[in-house]
C-alpha cells in the first residue's frame, strides 16, 4: 500500500510539473502587453492609482475590427476600481484584439481608491452613460459587457431597467452577485438574533451596494423578479468553489436556459483554487472569458495549480 501511495504521489507530482511548464497565460497573446495573473500583484499596483486605466484599456481612437466588432466594457467588483481589478483582463483582451474600456462608479470620490460602495442602482446608471460614450467613440452598434462580483450583477440592472438590452450583446460576470451572499451564514444569524437590520443601518452609510448585495435584499429581490435574463443577450457566470465572499457560491449562477452558459472553474480544473479574488485574474476563468466573448474560436483551457489571492505557483 506505502509502495502504491509513493508512486501515485509521484505521478501527481509529475502530472502538476507537466500543468506549470505549459505557462500560465491564459491564451497566446497577439499583441506584447504583460498580463498579470496574480490578484495580489496586481491590487497592489493599481489600488492607488483608481483615476488610471489599466494597461490596454480606454483607447478612445481604437475602431473595432471585423473580427472583434463589438467593444468591450468592464465593470469592477465592490471595494475595487478599474484599475486594480482589471491588470488581467484589461491588457489580455487589447493583445487579443478588442477595443477594451473600463471605468469607475460608486465610489465616495472620484479619486478614492475605494469604488462601488454606493446604490447598485446609481452605479447602473454610470454604467448606462458610459456604455452611450464608447458606442458613441467607435461606431458600434453594441458592447459586451465583462463584470466582477457587483460588477457581473449591476449589469443586470441597465439590462432590465434602464434599456442596456438594445445596446449590449453579451455579459460575462466573474463571481457575480447574482442572488446575493449569506456571507457565510452571518446575514441569517443575524436575522434569527433580530440584529441584521440595525446592522445594516449602521453598514449602509458607508456601503449601501454591500446591503444590496446581501441575499434577500428588497434590491436583489426586485432584480430578480420575473427572471434573471432579458431577450437578446447572452450570459455567461463564471464561478468558483471556492468563493468566500459570494456564498454559497452557486448563488453566482443564473437559472439555466438557451442563452445563459454557467461554468465552475473547477469542473474544468480541479487544481484551481482560484477565490472570488482571484478570479478576476485566474488564467482558466479568463479563457473562458475570452471563450465567451468569441465562442467561434474556442480557445483550449489551461490547467495549473492556482492558489486563492496569490495566483499561479509560476
Amino acid at each position: 500500500m506505502r509502495r502504491n501511495g509513493v508512486r501515485t504521489a509521484a505521478l501527481a507530482a509529475l502530472a502538476v510539473t507537466g500543468l506549470l511548464a505549459a505557462g500560465t497565460e491564459p491564451a497566446a497573446a497577439a499583441g506584447s502587453r504583460p498580463v498579470e495573473t496574480h490578484f495580489s500583484l496586481g491590487f497592489v499596483k493599481g489600488f492607488f492609482f483608481p483615476g488610471s486605466s489599466p494597461d490596454g484599456a480606454n483607447d478612445w481612437s481604437c475602431r473595432p475590427s471585423a473580427a472583434h466588432p463589438n467593444p468591450v466594457v468592464l465593470v469592477h467588483g465592490t471595494l475595487e476600481n478599474q484599475n486594480d481589478n482589471w491588470g488581467g483582463a484589461a491588457p489580455l483582451l487589447a493583445n487579443q484584439g478588442y477595443c477594451v474600456y473600463s471605468f469607475n462608479y460608486g465610489g465616495p470620490s472620484a479619486g478614492s481608491p475605494v469604488q462601488g460602495t454606493g446604490p447598485i442602482a446609481d452605479g447602473a446608471k454610470t454604467l448606462a452613460a458610459f456604455v452611450d460614450r464608447v458606442l458613441g467613440a467607435t461606431g458600434a452598434a453594441e458592447a459586451d459587457l465583462v463584470g466582477h462580483s457587483q460588477g457581473g450583477m449591476l449589469p443586470r440592472y441597465y439590462l432590465k431597467n434602464l434599456g442596456g438590452a438594445a445596446k449590449v450583446g453579451k455579459l460575462v460576470a466573474l463571481a457575480p452577485s447574482n442572488y446575493g451572499t449569506t456571507l457565510d451564514g452571518i446575514t441569517e444569524l443575524g436575522r434569527q438574533l433580530r440584529i441584521l437590520e440595525p446592522a445594516n443601518d449602521f453598514l449602509a452609510g458607508p456601503c449601501q451596494a454591500c446591503v444590496e448585495q446581501e441575499v434577500g435584499s428588497p434590491f436583489l429581490t426586485e432584480l430578480n423578479a420575473g427572471g434573471g435574463t432579458v431577450p437578446g443577450v447572452e450570459y455567461t457566470v463564471i464561478a468558483t468553489r471556492y468563493d468566500e465572499v459570494v456564498t454559497p457560491y452557486t448563488n453566482s449562477f443564473l437559472p439555466a436556459g438557451p442563452h445563459v452558459t454557467n461554468i465552475l472553474v473547477q469542473d474544468q480544473c480541479p487544481l484551481d483554487a482560484t477565490d472570488h479574488l482571484e478570479i478576476g485574474y485566474d488564467p482558466v476563468a479568463l479563457t473562458d472569458v475570452l471563450n465567451a466573448l468569441d465562442p467561434a474560436h474556442p480557445r483550449a483551457v489551461p490547467c495549473q495549480v492556482v492558489l486563492p489571492v496569490t495566483g499561479p505557483l509560476l
